[in-house]
């Protein structure tokens, strides 16, 4: 069974804020552009693949 929580969770933003900033101190600032570019190569690409 599981423990009720007696605090309020908080919101996903924060969740996802929190999260970015513990991965961001591990990476270069020279290391964002490789991500960047792959995920603007997807966002182009993904339409071309789901049109047919």
């Amino acid at each position: 069974m599981a423990k009720a929580k007696t605090t309020t969770e908080e919101p996903l933003e924060k969740q996802l804020w929190k999260a970015a900033d513990k991965l961001g101190k591990n990476i270069d600032a020279a290391e964002y552009k490789h991500i960047v570019q792959g995920l603007i190569f997807l966002k182009y690409i993904w339409p071309a693949g789901v049109e047919s």
